[in-house]
C-alpha cells in the first residue's frame, strides 16, 4: 500500500486537525498574496523568475500549501522551471519519465486535477510512489494559462503543482482560489514573456549584426588576398560553408582567427 512508504512531514508542516479557516479569510490571503505578486513585479523579469516568484506567492495564498512547483509541459521537454522545495524537483521528474501524472492532465485539458495521494496508482503508479515517499498525501495542479479572445488560441505556460502533508487539504473551494489566483497572475506572466522574447529578438538581431561584422571582414581579407571583388569574396565564404556545411558566420570567423595567428 502506498501509506506504508510514507514518511512524516517535517516540523512546521500545516495540519487540519481544526477547523479550516473561514471562506472570507480564505479569499483575502489570495488576494494580499496576488497583491505582493503585482508590487514585486518588475516589468523587466524572465519568464523563470516570474514563474519562481508566482510559485512562492501560492504558497502563502493557500492555507493547506506545504510546497509548491511550477512544470513547464513542452513537447521537447518538460522541466520544473520553478520550486519552493528542492525536493519535489524529484517527484516532478517521475512525471516527465512516465509522461504521465497529474501537471501533465491539468496541462493537456487545462482544467485543474485535485486528489489525495494513493487514490491513482493504477494511473500515475510513478507520481504517486514518489510523492508519498516524500510524505505528501495531496495535491492540486491548477494550469496557468495567458488570456486570448479564443479558446483554441489560449497558450499554456505552465502547471502549478501544489502539495500538502494533509489528506485533507485542498477543497472544491481552493480549487476555484487558485483558477482565480492564475487567471489573475496571467497578467504577470504576459509581461514576463513578453519581456523575454523582447530580449531573445534583441540577442538575435545583435548575433545578426555581429555576424554581419566578422562576415564583411572576412570578404575584406579575401578581396586583397586574391584580387577579388566583393561579390566573389563572398561567393568564396559561401563554398566553403557548403563545403564544410560549417555556418557561414563561423567560416568568416575562422577565416579571420587564421589570419590574425599567422
Amino acid at each position: 500500500m502506498a501509506d506504508e512508504t510514507r514518511t512524516s512531514p517535517p516540523a512546521g508542516a500545516r495540519s487540519l486537525h481544526g477547523d479550516r479557516p473561514d471562506p472570507v479569510v480564505r479569499l483575502d490571503e489570495t488576494a494580499e498574496a496576488l497583491e505582493s505578486l503585482r508590487d514585486a513585479f518588475t516589468g523587466e523579469e524572465s519568464l523563470d523568475n516570474a514563474l519562481q516568484r508566482l510559485a512562492e506567492t501560492a504558497a502563502k495564498a493557500i492555507p493547506d500549501a506545504d510546497a509548491v512547483t511550477v512544470s513547464v509541459v513542452t513537447l521537447e521537454q518538460p522541466r520544473t522551471a520553478a520550486a519552493t522545495n528542492d525536493q519535489l524537483v524529484e517527484v516532478d521528474e517521475k512525471q516527465y519519465s512516465a509522461n504521465r501524472g497529474p501537471c501533465f492532465e491539468s496541462a493537456h485539458t487545462l482544467r485543474p486535477v485535485r486528489a489525495v495521494v494513493g487514490e491513482h496508482l493504477d494511473t500515475w503508479p510513478e507520481f504517486e510512489t514518489a510523492a508519498a515517499e516524500h510524505g505528501f498525501r495531496a495535491y492540486l495542479s491548477v494550469p496557468v494559462v495567458l488570456p486570448s479572445t479564443d479558446v483554441a488560441d489560449q497558450e499554456h505556460v505552465g502547471t502549478l503543482n501544489i502539495y500538502s502533508y494533509t489528506a485533507a487539504a485542498f477543497d472544491p473551494f481552493d480549487e476555484g482560489l487558485m483558477r482565480l489566483f492564475t487567471t489573475a497572475a496571467s497578467a504577470t506572466i504576459t509581461s514576463a514573456t513578453r519581456w523575454q522574447r523582447s530580449r531573445e529578438r534583441i540577442n538575435h538581431l545583435e548575433q545578426a549584426l555581429t555576424s554581419r561584422g566578422t562576415i564583411d571582414q572576412a570578404k575584406g581579407v579575401l578581396m586583397a588576398v586574391h584580387s577579388c571583388s566583393a561579390d566573389e569574396a563572398f561567393k568564396m565564404l559561401v563554398g566553403r560553408s557548403q563545403h564544410e556545411n560549417v555556418k557561414l558566420r563561423d567560416v568568416a570567423k575562422n577565416l579571420l582567427d587564421s589570419v590574425a595567428s599567422s
